[in-house]
């Protein structure tokens, strides 16, 4: 099983310093990944299902992970995730490529539809049809990372005789992890998803979002070009080694830890996560 570390932009990791030092320690540990969070406003004040308080920072991913990108060497840059339906895909697009060419095609995408109506309503972004405006934008941004001349036309973006330099490096394109719980996601994650991302979950949970998703291979096709969905998840509260053992035995291909607890140093805490996951010692 794979290791990474969740909201290396946010709260405490939005200072420089210690989301580069977290990274940099993660990466020499044998961690495979660092995944920002990421949310353009939050409501004030925090009201359910609000996840942070509103005075809670985030870089915006694309910055933090570029920063990230020249102060690391190998480890994979994921985005975990972006809220796709606030995002213009075109602008976006070009915002991720740009990632992975400056790490060398370590990026991985990973998109949610989100759930904070007041943060759509603040971006002028309708809340209804998120799901419909996010396979469109998802489209969207294949077509501009994949087609020699690039031509898409939707309900809600549309564009042809354009170029979209540079492509991203890795091909035929970045991996696509689809997060969330509902439904939709799991067809979504079935049918167009290199990966599919679970947040805040039990292993008793986490056996109920695979059930989804293997109803939702009852009801959609798999794209042809796709290999098999990689399975990530982000634990709920501290994970003990059998929690690890009971991820593990459920299929999971990667757990992505939760590092940022308030007042604690999020070094101390890999440090604690490391021997508990026995890195180095497999």
């Amino acid at each position: 099983m794979k290791y990474g570390i969740h909201g290396i932009n946010a709260g405490v990791c939005a200072d420089p310093a210690t989301s580069i030092g977290l990274a940099q320690a993660a990466e020499q540990a044998g961690f495979d990944s660092v995944w920002t969070a990421e949310h353009v406003v939050l409501p004030d004040p925090q009201a359910p299902p609000s996840p942070a308080a509103p005075e809670t920072p985030f870089l915006d991913p694309a910055v933090s992970l570029a920063h990230l990108a020249g102060l690391t060497k190998t480890i994979l840059l994921g985005t975990g995730i972006i809220i796709l339906p606030q995002r213009n895909p075109v602008v976006l697009a070009k915002e991720l490529a740009s990632v992975d060419v400056v790490s060398d095609g370590r990026l991985l995408f990973g998109i949610g539809v989100g759930y904070l109506e007041p943060e759509f309503e603040a971006l002028g972004i309708p809340f209804e049809r998120k799901g419909q405006r996010t396979d469109e934008y998802l489209d969207a941004i294949e077509a501009l990372w994949t087609q020699p001349s690039p031509r898409f036309s939707g309900e809600m973006v549309s564009f042809s005789g354009i170029q979209a330099m540079p492509r991203p490096i890795r091909s035929p394109k970045p991996p696509i992890i689809i997060g969330g719980r509902s439904a939709g996601a799991f067809r979504r994650a079935v049918r167009r998803g290199d990966g599919w991302y679970g947040f805040a979950l039990t292993p008793e949970s986490t056996a109920e979002c695979l059930a989804g998703l293997d109803r939702a291979r009852s009801e959609v096709d798999r794209r042809a070009d796709l290999s098999t969905l990689e399975i990530s998840v982000t634990p709920r509260g501290r994970v003990t080694p059998e929690d690890v053992a009971a991820y593990e035995e459920l299929g999971v291909d990667r757990l992505i830890l939760q590092l940022l607890v308030p007042g604690k140093n999020p070094l101390e805490l890999l440090e604690k996560a490391i021997a508990v996951l026995g890195i180095g010692s497999r």
